[in-house]
């Protein structure tokens, strides 16, 4: 396997807020806010060198990060990325192994191919595959 820490997702009921305080904190200042309309999301993410953290916030009561707030909503990690040279063979590996994928690989909003795996096979982490 080849595989990294790409990011990790939070999910956050304010983005301007989350940005605010993640920037004080963090020392780093963020990339800009994007739009994912396939998740319905509005995202921004802060490059940590080894890795990045990954704010996320809901453009509709219909995006998957809204249900997750309406459990949720103080907001919390929602998922993490793991960066692949190789999405397809990650994924068939994952299938062999009895974990479900959730659907299709899409395309980020960086254009990279991604595609999720079933938290109820990863100990209810939803892990995002992203390939290169």
């Amino acid at each position: 396997m080849d595989l990294a820490l790409s990011h990790v997702g939070i999910a956050v009921p304010d983005l301007e807020a989350a940005i605010a305080r993640f920037t004080e904190r963090l020392g780093v200042p963020p990339g800009p806010v994007l739009v994912n309309d396939i998740q319905r999301v509005r995202l921004v993410q802060f490059d940590l060198g080894n890795a990045r953290i990954e704010l996320l916030s809901p453009l509709s009561d219909d995006s998957p990060v809204a249900a997750f707030l309406a459990r949720n909503p103080r907001g919390g990690l929602h998922h993490l990325a793991l960066a692949t040279g190789d999405l397809d063979a990650e994924l068939d590996s994952c299938r062999d192994a009895g974990v479900r994928v959730l659907a299709p690989p899409s395309l980020n909003v960086f254009g990279k191919r991604i595609a999720f795996l079933h938290p109820a096979d990863m100990f209810g982490a939803l892990v995002e595959m992203e390939g290169s």
